[in-house]
């Protein structure tokens, strides 16, 4: 009989694994979809809707599969998801116009489900120290997208696209045979039917009404739609901006897929070293400096020297580009595994339906990001206009998430009297360098306070204010000088236009 080792290792290889094969269904389109947008002469916004469907599905069936999960056990969920999503799989290859090859893909998109199912069933076998190292080795089935981005060229190449689909089903009903006959029940759902304490719908729903779990949804939508978002975009990035072939732009394009899926286990040590919260902020920072620079259009200034016109260039070449993105992937590989584990810390018992929710939002950041890059791409007409849309999205996610916790810590102090007083006490918090940063006593009207405290504060903010708004006035009245100069660098604007 196989001993309680045994079986946490082989559940957690086969779940990766068989997480590794979904995901390499499901990102297809990214490479068979230039194909068939060149068939069907598909513009960038049905481009970017056809890659996106299956993105959908497979997140809003996310938060139902978690909750069966719980319920039923991740043993028999995944391997019937598994049979499910070959059937329409292999129905692909026969699909000739847009609308069929939407609608398929909705079907396909459950693969996507996956993650909900896998990631419940993963961490119920670890201990709370481990689930974070646990659920980054499997969250490390991410690599599936690197897989597609290798493998499905040269299937395109010596068989034509439409075999990708076959093939990949029939990898699929496989997976699913061998996942049954080399994985066992999970403990937490085992220990549920001998206790015979029934698990209502309403325990599964009640940590979802929490804005925490929805914050933390929020971040996965970066980290893990970003990616796929970025997956299944980045081909037709290369092809277009950089002239690559599509064998070649699916190939350089694992510099992102394949170190994001595989770093994601290094995530998770990470995060059970230092805390899932302090990781992705690190995330957070690293990849929007990354964004701000490939967000840069190709640019060429003319200056009007003394012996005549020089033109200068300035764009991100391909190696720059490859190396930034390749670093995005990265710490985007190491956030989704950090924001699990800061589930994990919270939810331990309720990992399906509330990873079902985030992974669902996540999901739908894979859906809705490579429609918005086709709108933006077809509306502004420059390239890098997905990098700035990624840019102002990890901003708002970044002030959202710090705003959202720090309500929530001062909801805690509020809640539990003389916690603060406990957390001065340990050191934990430093009330002196609060005081000196934050203003908490104000009495300009007391005599006595002015005196001794106020006047000092008032002079030191107006002395402040002044050069703060005599750049803010510089700032804004300085367009007024650039627009008379605009004509002048070869914009063609009417005295209209520029009034």
């Amino acid at each position: 009989m196989a001993t309680q080792r045994t079986k946490q290792l082989s559940v957690l290889t086969m779940n990766t694994v068989a997480f590794a094969v979904n995901f390499a269904v499901w990102t297809m389109f990214s490479v068979i979809g230039i194909k068939i947008k060149q068939e069907l002469s598909l513009s960038e916004t049905e481009f970017g809707l056809l890659v996106a469907t299956p993105i959908l599905t497979g997140s809003l069936v996310r938060l139902p599969l978690g909750l069966m999960t719980d319920r039923f056990g991740g043993r028999i969920v995944y391997f019937i998801q598994m049979l499910l999503v070959a059937i329409p799989t292999y129905g692909l290859s026969f699909a000739t116009e847009y609308w069929q090859y939407l609608a398929i893909g909705l079907f396909v998109g459950l693969a996507g489900g996956s993650f909900a199912i896998g990631i419940a069933y993963t961490s119920a076998w670890f201990p709370k120290e481990r689930q974070g190292t646990a659920m980054g080795i499997f969250g490390a089935g991410n690599a599936g997208a690197a897989v597609t981005n290798l493998v499905a060229p040269l299937i395109l190449v010596a068989y034509g696209w439409r075999a990708v689909p076959e093939i990949y089903s029939i990898a699929m009903l496989v997976m699913a045979v061998l996942f049954w006959f080399t994985t066992y029940p999970d403990p937490l759902h085992e220990e549920r039917k001998k206790s015979k304490i029934p698990f209502s719908l309403s325990q599964q729903l009640a940590p979802l009404t929490e804005a925490r779990v929805w914050r933390f949804g929020l971040a996965y939508y970066f980290v893990f739609g970003g990616f796929v978002a970025l997956a299944l975009w980045l081909p037709k990035y290369y092809v277009g901006e950089y002239g690559l072939s599509l064998k070649e732009a699916a190939l350089i394009t694992m510099f992102f897929t394949l170190p994001s899926g595989l770093i994601r286990a290094l995530g998770g040590w990470m995060s059970d070293k230092w805390g899932g919260s302090t990781v992705t902020w690190w995330v957070f920072w690293v990849s929007i400096i990354c964004l701000f620079l490939v967000s840069y259009p190709p640019t060429t200034l003319t200056i009007h020297g003394i012996e005549g016109d020089v033109s200068v260039s300035l764009g991100v070449g391909i190696v720059t580009f490859t190396v930034l993105i390749f670093i995005v992937g990265i710490a985007q590989g190491i956030g989704k595994a950090s924001v699990y584990r800061e589930l994990a810390d919270y939810y331990p018992t309720n990992m399906g339906s509330v990873g079902g929710l985030v992974g669902a939002i996540g999901g739908l950041g894979g859906f809705s990001l490579p429609i918005m890059f086709g709108i933006a791409a077809d509306m502004v007409g420059v390239r890098s206009s997905c990098f700035m849309l990624m840019y102002m999205v990890l901003a708002g996610v970044m002030i959202w998430t710090w705003a959202a916790a720090k309500g929530e810590r001062e909801a805690i102090l509020q809640e539990n009297e003389g916690l603060r007083d406990e957390m001065v006490r340990d050191g934990l918090v430093d009330v002196q360098r609060r005081r000196k940063v934050w203003l908490t006593d104000w009495r300009p009207e007391d005599e006595g306070f002015w005196n001794t405290t106020g006047r000092a504060i008032a002079n030191r903010n107006l002395w402040i204010s002044m050069p703060a708004l005599l750049l803010s006035f510089s700032v804004w009245v300085v367009w007024s000088v650039v627009v008379v100069e605009l004509p002048k660098v070869g914009f063609q604007f009417t005295t209209s236009e520029l009034f």
